[in-house]
């Protein structure tokens, strides 16, 4: 399966057309896990624009249009500040510009958790906007109702326990979760509370490892690891810190790539052109015929 490209000469970008093929779809990412064991792990990277979708799409199973969106896009410090409305705009760009993976919106900071008839109208207004699958919501046993109100009523959901970052007011900051008897308890608590409530997926984030392998055997559903361990039954990371384009980020992220020194790189390298008006040359000027 792949996303193949066209270029549309009037606008001189690329624009996807679908190969002949199918999108994925929730039951069958579900059905993944089967008797506890999931044969093919699940590969989920997050997406914020119809172009990164377009180039993320047909490596992935799953793309996540998370509320890290906050800082990785607007630069904000959290992702507390993130509304609705940007969700539902950028969730409709990597609509747009996917055809294979199953697609899944982040439910932002107050728009779910006062009562499961606000995260009804608030899942619903996503689905309506973007065309998405799936939404993603933080919280444990404490969203268990609602996740189950949601799929009731033909709303999947993909849970998410450990380290939320929402609640990192009430964390304290963004440490690894779970390494008191206690809170580990408490976190086996939530996962299986949102299984039991009917998500197809639960996010593992910032958990110590042995605590995410027993999480993993714990619940039918699978789990998408971030922070977490490889025996989950699937990955997640953002996208930016996994190509470097920031300096900091967490310690469970892998760099595959250097983006943010090529793009410094390019740039130097136009703005040396510029300068000794070297560019644009004769292959990017019109002359007269």
């Amino acid at each position: 399966m792949s996303t193949t490209f066209t270029i549309d000469t009037s606008t001189s970008r690329a624009n996807p057309t679908p190969a002949p093929m199918r999108r994925l779809t929730v039951p069958k990412l579900r059905a993944r896990k089967a008797d506890g064991v999931t044969r093919e792990p699940i590969v989920m990277l997050t997406a914020y624009t119809a172009r990164q979708a377009q180039l993320l799409d047909q490596h992935c199973d799953l793309l996540l249009v998370g509320d890290s969106l906050g800082q990785v896009i607007y630069g904000l410090p959290s992702s507390v500040p993130v509304t609705l409305e940007m969700m539902a705009n950028h969730g409709a760009a990597v609509v747009r510009g996917s055809y294979h993976a199953v697609v899944a919106v982040d439910m932002p900071f107050g728009s779910y958790e006062q009562s499961p008839a606000q995260a009804f109208e608030s899942a619903s207004y996503l689905l309506k906007q973007t065309g998405c699958a799936a939404v993603k919501l933080e919280g444990g046993a404490a969203m268990a109702e609602t996740v189950a109100f949601l799929v009731q009523r033909g709303i999947p959901v993909i849970g998410h326990v450990g380290l939320t970052p929402q609640a990192v007011n009430v964390l304290g900051g963004y440490g690894p979760r779970g390494r008191s008897e206690a809170e580990a308890e408490k976190i086996v608590g939530d996962a299986t509370a949102l299984d039991a409530a009917g998500a197809f997926a639960i996010v593992i984030e910032g958990v110590v490892e042995p605590l995410a392998i027993a999480l993993t055997k714990a619940v039918a559903c699978p789990t998408i690891g971030i922070g977490a361990s490889a025996q989950c039954d699937g990955q997640v990371l953002v996208t930016e810190d996994m190509l470097g384009m920031f300096e900091r980020v967490p310690r469970f992220v892998k760099r595959y790539e250097d983006i943010a020194a090529t793009i410094s790189a390019a740039a130097e390298k136009y703005a040396a052109e510029v300068r000794a008006r070297a560019f644009p040359g004769a292959d990017q000027t019109y002359q007269p015929e």
